[in-house]
């Protein structure tokens, strides 16, 4: 997909940070729109900005945990545009939590959102994208999707599993010579409020040492990338048909970590953390 004129893209998570900036590019890019998010403040925030540059918006409050409300959003995009081309599978959550203190109410709520979020929203749109004639399924991983660090088991669960599936969907794709492909990508930090939304427990904050305050804060100093340079960098290297995306400085850092040291990051990561308990 070379060009994104006339192609109408489908986003969750759009209310904020790489939801929106993908939806104010892709609509520069003469695209149009069908947006969701959670909160429907920000949804019409977003639909404010984009459509002055002429994209043809709709909005959807949504809960991406909610498979059928996933797919009557998917089916009604199709009806309401007339075809989709791209869904970008954004919405995310964090948590950070070691795995034994990790309750299985927030553990499922990560899974949900994170993981269901993008197998639903894949799903519910392949169809579509597929009757388009030309469409790419692009859904959002994480820097954590290629290394585990202590405190965020349960968030490298839900990234690994979001790398694993839509890396067998490209193949899948690929097999049947379909017009349809599928691109995972992995941020490292992102200058977005996740840290600020995300849950913290004190187990995780103990392993750095420091109070959950001071731990959303040491996040938010490790993002370096902004939204908009994100949102770029993900539609570059959806008209490249990369299988993968490295968004970051960071990320590239730590993907060159882990191919050179495919175990023994591991060691690295826990000395990092045993530093951060220490001071």
């Amino acid at each position: 997909m070379k060009s994104f004129k006339n192609k109408v893209a489908a986003i969750t998570g759009a209310g904020s940070g790489m939801g929106r900036e993908l939806a104010r590019e892709l609509a520069k890019a003469g695209a149009h729109l069908a947006l969701s998010d959670l909160n429907a403040d920000t949804l019409e925030e977003t639909a404010d900005l984009v459509r002055p540059l002429g994209a043809r918006t709709t909005t959807t409050t949504l809960d991406v945990a909610d498979r059928h409300a996933v797919h009557a959003w998917a089916d009604g995009t199709a009806k309401d545009h007339g075809q989709v081309n791209l869904v970008f599978n954004n919405a995310g959550v964090g948590l950070a939590c070691t795995l034994e203190s990790v309750s299985y109410e927030d553990f499922e709520w990560i899974m949900n959102i994170n993981f269901w979020g993008v197998v639903y929203g894949t799903k519910a749109f392949l169809p579509h994208l597929r009757a388009s004639g030309e469409g790419h399924v692009v859904n959002i991983s994480s820097v954590f999707g290629l290394l585990a660090a202590p405190g965020n088991g349960a968030y490298n669960a839900t990234k690994f599993a979001v790398r694993g599936f839509t890396e067998a969907l490209r193949q899948e794709l690929e097999m049947t010579d379909d017009k349809v492909s599928a691109t995972s990508v992995h941020p490292g930090g992102i200058k977005t409020n996740i840290a600020r939304s995300s849950r913290v427990s004190k187990e995780a904050s103990q392993i750095q040492g420091v109070d959950l305050e001071a731990m959303r804060e040491s996040f938010d100093k490790l993002f370096l990338t902004s939204a908009n340079s994100a949102a770029r960098t993900i539609l570059r290297a959806v008209q490249r048909n990369q299988r993968r995306v490295l968004v970051g400085p960071d990320a590239v850092l730590l993907d060159m970590l882990v191919r050179r040291l495919p175990t023994a990051y591991q060691r690295l990561t826990t000395a990092f953390a045993k530093r951060g308990l220490a001071h």
